[in-house]
């Protein structure tokens, strides 16, 4: 039997509605680079829901049998390293047999060094008008 994988892209949350939907964005451009069997969902560690273990729920009742959990967060602090390693355990202990990953945070990532350099560029652009 094959595995079917899903990804559970985690940020911390916010109060804010506006905050939280980044994360829905990031998710709809992850879906279209991926093929049509894998499953995408997101969760907020804190503040906000989803929460992980009720987002960790829905990849399974889609069909995942590996979740490859991803922090949405830039570098590997404490929440990174102990509370989503917790937290995503804690959810997973729910549905046994369904394995996962903790992914890396996303750090210094050459795609995060080109997105620092497209925004301070795009700040230096002056107003055509």
């Amino acid at each position: 039997m094959s595995e079917k994988y899903a990804v559970l892209l985690i940020d911390h949350g916010s109060r804010r509605a506006e905050a939280n939907q980044l994360i829905e964005r990031v998710a709809e451009m992850v879906r279209a680079r991926m093929d049509d069997a894998r499953i995408v969902e997101v969760a907020h560690m804190e503040l906000a829901e989803p929460t992980i273990g009720h987002a960790f729920s829905r990849c399974v009742e889609q069909g995942a049998t590996f979740v490859v959990a991803h922090p949405f967060m830039l570098a590997p602090g404490r929440h990174v390293v102990e509370d989503l390693p917790r937290l995503i355990a804690e959810a997973a202990a729910s549905h046994p047999g369904t394995k996962y990953v903790v992914a890396e945070p996303l750090g210094a990532h050459r795609g995060i060094v080109e997105a620092v350099m497209d925004r301070c560029a795009s700040a230096l652009r002056i107003p055509e008008g």
